[in-house]
């Protein structure tokens, strides 16, 4: 692991509880600088990324970063990081695991490091077993017949994903596009701007009774699952906050199991990155009902957890990175990107 602060008592303290947990060796860099030198000489598995640092910061160094680190989970720990700061949304959206706030010098133990040492298991962990994608033809189903819906669920990474998603999509699908994003709710305000400026189209959080309109995305509030629901003359969004299979709040299986009993074959559901094995039950009832289902490869998964767990039980019909998941979609409407 590379810790990487300026902060000479920082670096301490989070060496002590790295190494107090013997799950990593520790290496530190003083600045952004400095890491990228080392990286250059040694290869790290996580990598604990401070934001305000002298000189270039943690957040304008971090592409840098990511592509010296060459797979590298990032996780961003720093003070400017709380829940719904634009600091945290903007480094996950660049590619950041995920994020942590510190506190004050003098109370880096306790809950932090507990909350510490979870996050590092987290990226760490191999959570879902290493399946070799199948070299046969990707059939994603008639180019005539473009879906009516277009459902995605991610979680840790999911959020770089869907920027990579998004960056080959064509405007000629208009499809309404549901995104079930775990993120607190604080975050979902930025989290709907910066979706909008990335799929280039309107982006709203969901409210219950909402009208679905083609051309638009939609996602999850951070205190509610996101389903859809027929309407005498369309379809609507509700808000469900009942207990999940998975315990996530809000959970991708609820918004699968919606969108496969209410549009059957004409779903298309996409599985980015993210820990765990949410949508894997309302995946089942997608493919059950003859919908198309899509799973982010192994190799660009900041976690292959969810992804993994549909591909493991055959329910993929391909396990692609993000730009080649947009153009399969693009196929299904016409587009040539």
């Amino acid at each position: 692991m590379l810790i990487v602060d300026d902060s000479i008592v920082a670096r301490a303290v989070l060496r002590r509880i790295i190494e107090g947990g013997g799950r990593c060796d520790v290496v530190e860099a003083g600045d952004a600088r400095g890491a990228l030198d080392l990286l250059a000489r040694e290869r790290v598995d996580v990598i604990l990324l401070d934001i305000e640092m002298p000189g270039q910061s943690g957040l304008a160094a971090l592409p840098e970063i990511l592509r010296a680190g060459a797979g590298a989970r990032v996780l961003i720990v720093s003070s400017t990081s709380a829940p719904g700061a634009e600091a945290s949304l903007r480094a996950l959206a660049l590619g950041a695991a995920d994020t942590l706030v510190k506190p004050s010098a003098g109370v880096l133990a306790g809950q932090f490091a507990q909350a510490l040492e979870e996050r590092v298991a987290r990226l760490t962990d191999d959570i879902a077993p290493s399946v070799r994608p199948s070299d046969a033809p990707v059939a994603i189903g008639p180019q005539r017949d473009p879906p009516r819906i277009v459902a995605i669920g991610a979680s840790t990474g999911g959020i770089h994903a869907l920027g990579r998603f998004f960056g080959t999509l064509d405007a000629s699908c208009d499809a309404p596009i549901l995104i079930t994003q775990h993120l607190p709710a604080s975050f979902m305000p930025y989290f709907a701007a910066q979706v909008s400026a990335m799929a280039r189209r309107p982006c709203l959080v969901a409210e219950d009774r909402m009208r679905v309109r083609h051309g638009h995305v939609y996602v999850a509030p951070g205190d509610a699952h996101l389903v859809c629901a027929p309407m005498t003359d369309g379809h609507v969004l509700r808000l469900d906050r009942a207990k999940s299979a998975s315990g996530c709040m809000p959970s991708v299986d609820p918004m699968f199991d919606s969108v496969a009993r209410v549009f059957g074959a004409d779903a298309f559901a996409v599985v980015l990155s993210g820990m765990g094995r949410d949508g894997a039950i309302g995946a089942e009832r997608i493919v059950a009902t003859g919908g198309a289902l899509i799973a982010q490869d192994q190799e660009s998964s900041v976690v292959w957890g969810m992804p993994g767990a549909v591909v493991a039980a055959g329910l993929a019909r391909a396990a692609l990175p993000p730009e080649a998941i947009g153009r399969a979609l693009n196929q299904r409407f016409g587009g040539r990107r």
